[in-house]
């Protein structure tokens, strides 16, 4: 039983059944009357008629007696024979003992100075079973009792472990409603302060990175400018070069914010039905790469589908060797090429951020995974393919 607030739950009532029938065995079997063979010498001794009285006069002195007590009254004469009795039949004296051990009242028998037998018995109140429906009843009110209160605490523990998934999540605005002023609201409260450090941190950290990323676009808008004025008296084969590094150092900055807009989202900005396979006949166009396969509809977001197309072709082009393929087919988008392709080794950590390995470094592969998993999808390495699978409506 997985569920916390029934393990809490069950254990309460179990040990409130367990102390409610040792309480109960203990009452059965140690509760007695007030009264004693001692108490019931004395008090016939002051209240009953001397042995030779009539026994009209004996029974209405009995009759007085039991009035008071409350129980059920006989005497014996010495010989066993009843002399006078008020309530339910109590046997002789000679027989009282072999009633303790039946399942009714125990009698208590007093000798009296003249011979005489006197023998008391509490009124038989019910059966063995009126006892288990009592504990019963007391077991049922304490459990639908306890219930509401059990319920309550684990409530709130649920609560906060929602609050918690939500942020694992990348919900940074997750926070948890603190109630009452025990553990678990201390809990709630430290996890709200813990998840507003965080909320702060990342975004002083998105706008330090937007901030920085805008201030490198300025200088490269000058270089790039500069470039084009010097078009006529630069050595081409410089100005190509330093054309493609101003296009590396541009393309890296869209990464870089890009790859951070993904890390702080939690949804999909704009979603619609995409034809994934007309978008990758597009993207493919571009690099000359043939497209093959059947079609596959999805909900997605098509700006983020077509960057990690795109970032799948060039990384192909750049870092495998021709003919790179693109097929579509049961759910799946294979981009592959004929290179010597990525070491087993490596086919986890490449698509970490920046990782210098067999195909290179940067951000093109990590943001694929990111929009793959964005889409409810996984990517992964098979060699010289990278494969990725994404839910079809």
């Amino acid at each position: 039983m997985r569920k916390l607030y029934l393990r809490i739950y069950l254990a309460v009532v179990a040990s409130l059944a367990v102390f409610a029938v040792v309480a109960g065995l203990a009452w059965r079997s140690f509760g007695q009357p007030w009264w004693s063979d001692d108490t019931l010498t004395t008090v016939a001794r002051n209240v009953l008629p001397p042995a030779a009285a009539a026994q009209p006069e004996q029974q209405a002195a009995l009759e007085r007696l039991a009035r008071d007590l409350r129980i059920d009254l006989a005497i014996f004469a010495a010989d066993g024979s009843r002399l006078a009795a008020v309530g339910q039949p109590i046997d002789p004296p000679q027989r009282a003992g072999r009633q303790r051990g039946m399942r009714m009242p125990p009698v208590w028998a007093a000798r009296l100075e003249d011979g005489r037998w006197l023998a008391a018995r509490a009124p038989h109140r019910g059966g063995p079973g009126i006892g288990l429906v009592f504990l019963a009843l007391i077991l049922a009110a304490i459990a639908v009792g306890a219930y509401p209160v059990v319920r309550r605490l684990t409530r709130r523990l649920e609560r906060l472990q929602r609050g918690v998934t939500a942020l694992g999540e990348g919900d940074l605005s997750a926070r948890v409603k603190v109630e009452g002023r025990d553990e678990v609201a201390r809990l709630a409260e430290a996890f709200n302060l813990a998840a507003a450090r965080i909320e702060q941190l990342v975004g002083a950290n998105k706008q330090l990175l937007a901030a920085a990323s805008h201030e490198l676009r300025t200088p490269l808008a000058r270089i790039r400018m500069a470039v084009e004025l010097m078009k006529e008296r630069a050595d081409p084969e410089r100005k190509r070069s330093l054309e493609q590094d101003i296009a590396e150092l541009d393309g890296l900055i869209d990464e870089i914010l890009l790859a951070s807009r993904l890390d702080a989202g939690t949804g999909l900005e704009a979603e619609e039905t995409v034809d994934l396979l007309a978008l990758a006949a597009e993207e493919a166009a571009r690099y000359d790469v043939q497209v093959t396969g059947e079609s596959l509809t999805l909900r997605g977001d098509v700006r983020l589908l077509r960057r990690m197309v795109r970032n799948l072709l060039e990384n192909a082009r750049r870092h495998g060797a021709p003919p790179v393929t693109l097929t579509l087919r049961d759910g799946e988008l294979a981009v592959c090429d004929a290179g010597p392709g990525v070491p087993v080794t490596e086919r986890e950590r490449i698509f970490e951020p920046f990782y210098r390995g067999a195909r290179g470094s940067g951000l093109g592969l990590s943001i694929v995974r990111q929009i793959a998993r964005r889409h409810g999808g996984e990517v992964r390495c098979e060699g010289n393919c990278f494969v990725v699978r994404l839910g079809a409506t």
